[in-house]
């Protein structure tokens, strides 16, 4: 048996996704040639190839831009039971959240009576969130499904099983918008779903929570550099340099508790669409403009204090190895996003000016070129993650709903 291969489809593969379909679909779930190519065109049709010939597919539609509906999934005979559509169903999940600008929302409508696509979709992170009258049949019903784009928490012990075949108890259940069909099993030898209350979050209170912690932070770590700038103007051997960095801190760290209010406003006014927007500045701007710059001139400090060259660049290391484990950590701005070979030397630079910058003061070098290079290498991420970064790190691979203990 020739090895099974995915791809998305070509142009070239719309006959044999033609006859993939017309074998292995009934008349009403085949896809028409024009939708099938405006699908291939969008890059949304992933197909699995064996011996050359296409064996299964993926095939979904963007009506709307927020919006992606999976048309049809289809293995032939031969490919089944080799986890084919599941991985031709992950796959085109994947691509989806990858398309440029907001990610849209993913979804799927099945005939309740379709066991066998159900189970799929609930093992590939989507979830049944409604009951929908659109069933070719006059008395069937079909099920709303949609990938899960974040992490969820449900609530262990609200969980319950009700029989496909109980209709009306399947409609009253999922008609509270916090109740989803989760998963799928067998009860007393007949299909049944597992209905789970999802825990609701209240985004107000989220993101007032979220300003407030930004202010008290930025608060904090400007009266730290504060302190810091303090001791640079009293000490007469203290770099001029460093005090110019020490006073961008302060100016950009200002900044981010402006921003960080300006946020509450928007809050305030319900105005939460831009939101998030205004709390990446905020971010960006405590970080590489404050909370960095503020540990960068310790060593600095410590060595106008100490005099002691030995110790200082013990503690330069010390910070540098730091710094260096939290720009690769999950808890860093840059881990949000995908490293480009300049911005992995941006982060390099980032981690070794502590080290840099106590050699440069303990052999009393001339610190201008140090500073100056740092002061850039900051601007640049700055500007980097503003205005040059795409979408966030997509979330594959993890399942998007999690039992709160």
């Amino acid at each position: 048996m020739s090895a099974l291969s995915t791809r998305n489809a070509r142009e070239e593969d719309l006959p044999g996704l033609t006859r993939l379909l017309a074998e292995t679909c009934d008349a009403a779930e085949v896809v028409s040639p024009a939708l099938l190519t405006e699908s291939i065109a969008r890059g949304l049709v992933r197909v699995a190839q064996s011996g050359g010939e296409v064996v299964g597919c993926a095939v979904a539609e963007r009506p709307a831009p927020g919006h992606v509906r999976l048309s049809v999934i289809a293995v032939r005979d031969g490919s089944r039971r080799q986890g084919t559509a599941l991985r031709l169903l992950a796959e085109l999940s994947r691509r989806i959240s990858e398309l440029p600008g907001p990610a849209p929302l993913f979804s799927a409508v099945i005939e309740m009576t379709d066991v066998p696509v159900s189970r799929l979709l609930l093992k590939s992170g989507f979830i049944g969130t409604r009951v929908m009258r659109t069933s070719r049949d006059p008395d069937g019903i079909c099920l709303h499904y949609q990938h899960k784009s974040r992490v969820e928490y449900i609530d262990p012990d609200t969980r319950y099983l009700v029989p496909l075949s109980a209709r009306t108890q399947l409609i009253e259940s999922l008609a509270p918008r916090d109740q989803a069909v989760t998963s799928l099993v067998s009860l007393r030898g007949e299909p049944a779903v597992e209905i789970t209350r999802f825990e609701q979050d209240d985004p107000a209170t989220l993101q007032s929570g979220e300003a407030a912690a930004g202010i008290a932070f930025s608060g904090a770590i400007l009266a730290a550099i504060t302190f810091l700038l303090g001791f640079a103007f009293t000490s007469t051997r203290f770099p001029d340099d460093v005090r110019l960095l020490l006073i961008g801190a302060t100016f950009s760290t200002v900044l981010s508790l402006i921003v960080y209010a300006s946020a509450s406003g928007e809050l305030a006014r319900i105005h939460s669409n831009t939101f998030g927007k205004i709390m990446k500045y905020g971010n960006v701007l405590s970080e590489y403009g404050g909370v960095l710059p503020f540990l960068i001139s310790l060593p600095v400090t410590y060595a106008e204090a100490s005099g002691d060259a030995k110790t200082t660049m013990v503690l330069a290391a010390l910070l540098s190895a730091g710094i260096g484990w939290y720009e690769w950590s999950e808890f860093s701005i840059a881990h949000r996003f995908r490293k480009s070979p300049s911005e992995i030397v941006l982060m390099a630079f980032t981690a070794a000016s502590p080290l840099i910058g106590a050699a440069v003061v303990a052999t009393r070098t001339t610190s201008w070129p140090w500073t100056a290079a740092l002061a850039c290498a900051l601007a640049a991420r700055t500007w980097l993650y503003l205005y040059r970064r795409g979408p966030e790190a997509g979330t594959a691979g993890r399942r998007q709903w999690q039992v709160r203990e």
